[in-house]
Parts: structure tokens; sequence; C-alpha cells
């Protein structure tokens, strides 16, 4: 019912920077997800708190995520504010799904170092997540 009012703004963030968007995505959302996904005024990219997008907050929330790449607006590699990307934060969290998801886009950088240097495989090795590193060793060497 708001969405279908003139006055609501569907992409207004709250005192912290979270959009509706961001918040339905970070809950794991899909319904809502795709209701906001499907109107033009709302961004995805949009940052949130901390700078992360609702692609990077998606907290393992695979359908979400799917929803959010199949969008071509959607950027995979945008930093969040500590300097790490949607799969660099997928890979530090253990995420397996949404990793594949990401690395399913052929415009993510799989290489992408955050700013201590890290890159996704780096979080997956450092933090133990095997079946995480497995799909980013694209040399073979794990």
């Amino acid at each position: 019912m708001l969405l279908g009012r003139e006055d609501v703004d569907p992409d207004r963030p709250d005192k912290r920077g979270n959009t509706p968007l961001s918040w339905a995505a970070y809950s794991g959302y899909e319904e809502v997800v795709r209701l906001l996904l499907s109107r033009k005024d709302v961004d995805p990219n949009c940052p949130g708190e901390d700078d992360e997008t609702p692609c990077a907050t998606s907290e393992g929330h695979e359908g979400v995520v799917k929803l959010l790449l199949d969008r071509k607006d959607v950027d995979p590699n945008r930093l969040n504010r500590g300097g790490i990307t949607p799969l660099g934060c997928a890979a530090l969290e253990g995420y397996e799904g949404v990793v594949k998801l990401l690395l399913g886009r052929k415009d993510a950088d799989t290489d992408r170092p955050d700013k201590d240097g890290r890159t996704p495989l780096g979080w997956a090795t450092i933090e133990g997540h095997e079946g995480v590193a497995k799909p980013l060793d694209v040399c073979g060497k794990l």
C-alpha cells in the first residue's frame, strides 16, 4: 500500500543511512526486495550504514543476492567503508552460495584487494572457509 502512494519515497534513507532496500536485503525479505527493485526510483547501489550496499549486507541471503545481481545496474565491486567488495564480505563470512552467485557475474573482480591488501581468496583462507576458497582459487593451487 505504501509503495502505491506518490508521497512515499521508497529510497529515502533513515538517520543511519539505511534505505528500505538495504533493510530488506539485510533481513532476507525477498518479496520486499523484489517489490522495491521493481521501482525505477530505487537505487540498488545506495550505500547504507558502514557504506555497505544491499548486496554486501545480505547476511548470506542467497535469494536476495540473486535478485540484486539480476539487475544489470548493480555494482558487484563497490567497496564498503572498510574497503571490502561484496565478494570479499561474502568470503570473509563464509557465505558459499553468495560467493558462487557473485562469481557468476562476469564483471565481479575476483582479485580486488581491500584497503589492507587482502583479496576475497585471502579472506577465505584467513577465516578457514575451504568451501569459499575453492571456487575463488582460479590458479588451481588449493
